[in-house]
């Protein structure tokens, strides 16, 4: 008798144990950086950038195998990927050895990342899958919380512990999800005789290519991932610095520097809920212009968040515009998955959602290298220019909002009502 599971609750579980893995290694990776292997600014930037340009280098031709061959292989292979890398990185004592499992988890992250919310999509149709982009990320968030507790532990033993243990982690879900995760909805391309794997990969690139082109905001839709990469860079490998170095963090009893971090963590995490749940409730998706708007006011006050982070030198307000950033990105991130997700064929959704990682990449690999120079000099005027970066964002919106309600090439099916599955054509 076969043990695999239904589609949702296998993607709900991935999602707690994926969310719960990287919180369990990210909580201290930015200490274990700092003060295990001494990392200044630039160094700290320079592994995220090795970390993007080899995602970037590889987000495609991954994305296109999800789509010629399996979803839910290219997914298995991501997670016991990343665990080797994972490991390797927790074990490292230089910044080479450091460096090369940043190599090896961009390589393997690209196998996971696309091809699971196309695998989700298929199994469950894209009506059933919509409301799941909320679900999943709060789900996400609740097994973040528990990674974020057992790290600060793992922590106060050795700052190695828990990442190593993320790594085992990662590779023992990609051996569970290889027993129960289904696919039975998943069509491999069909090949003409004699049409050689390799000439099927470069069919479905081509198709890819082509919905792209024909797609009446796509490649505004790729601008903005791409902005808000090179935001998120700057701010994710600095902001911990700021507040440890430049800021630093208030005397209460013998609290351990990693617990604080773990604090921050949880209550950003906490406030994501928060927000996500306010998403599910009020916020409908009706169409590009309508996600366009509401992208745009949440990249307004990402903004005004990083940049007040940057200028304050007193902790608390610091600790305010961090967990404002936290709760923003929560809701960011699943709403920017809906819109690049609407209307997309299936044959190439992995394809096209790589794309959009791929653009976010470019973002951080162009702009990391330049905030960390940047940072070597002043770590603030780095982390305000990284908060700067959303204002093209702004006219990219503009020019979404005035082609969504336009409506041309508009799909019927791309009005979302996040509360339930209650799908409402356009107008």
């Amino acid at each position: 008798m076969s043990i695999k599971r239904n589609a949702t609750a296998v993607y709900l579980a991935y999602s707690a144990f994926d969310g719960m893995l990287s919180r369990l290694a990210s909580t201290v990776y930015s200490v274990f950086a700092i003060l295990t292997l001494g990392l200044d600014p630039f160094r700290l930037v320079l592994m995220g950038t090795i970390l993007e340009g080899t995602y970037l280098l590889f987000e495609l031709p991954t994305g296109i195998v999800a789509d010629t061959i399996s979803r839910r292989l290219s997914v298995i292979i991501g997670l016991l990927g990343a665990g080797v890398a994972f490991v390797l990185l927790g074990l490292s004592r230089s910044f080479a050895i450091a460096a090369l499992s940043q190599v090896l988890w961009g390589i393997f992250a690209t196998f996971q990342s696309g091809a699971d919310v196309a695998w989700m999509t298929d199994e469950l149709g894209e009506e059933a899958a919509r409301p799941l982009y909320i679900r999943s990320q709060q789900v996400a968030h609740g097994g973040a919380l528990v990674g974020i507790v057992a790290s600060v532990a793992l922590a106060t033993i050795d700052y190695r512990l828990p990442i190593v243990l993320a790594g085992i982690g990662f590779a023992l879900l990609g051996v569970v999800l290889a027993i129960v995760m289904p696919e039975d909805h998943f069509t491999e391309r069909a090949r003409e005789d004699g049409e050689q794997l390799h000439q099927g990969l470069a069919a479905t690139f081509r198709d890819g290519v082509r919905e792209m082109r024909g797609h009446h905001i796509m490649l505004l839709i790729l601008g903005t991932a791409a902005l808000h990469g090179a935001s998120t860079e700057g701010f994710d490998r600095l902001a911990d610095y700021h507040v440890l170095i430049d800021i630093g963090l208030p005397a209460i009893g013998h609290l351990n520097r990693v617990v604080w971090f773990g604090v921050i963590d949880g209550v950003a995490l906490l406030f994501g809920l928060g927000a996500l749940s306010f998403v599910k409730r009020r916020v409908h998706l009706e169409g590009h212009a309508r996600v366009a708007r509401i992208l745009r006011w949440i990249d307004v006050l990402l903004l005004g968040s990083i940049v007040v982070f940057a200028a304050s030198r007193w902790f608390w307000l610091a600790l305010l515009a961090v967990w404002g950033v936290g709760a923003l990105r929560s809701v960011r991130d699943p709403i920017f998955a809906a819109w690049i997700n609407q209307g997309l064929a299936p044959k190439t959704r992995a394809t096209i959602n790589s794309v959009g990682n791929q653009a976010d990449a470019i973002g951080q690999s162009v702009g990391g290298p330049a905030l960390g120079l940047i940072g070597n000099a002043s770590v603030p005027w780095a982390l305000a220019i990284s908060g700067l970066l959303h204002l093209p964002s702004l006219a990219l919106y503009a020019r979404a909002i005035r082609r969504g309600s336009a409506g041309d090439a508009e799909p019927a099916d791309t009005t979302i009502q996040l509360a339930d599955t209650t799908i409402q054509p356009e107008e």
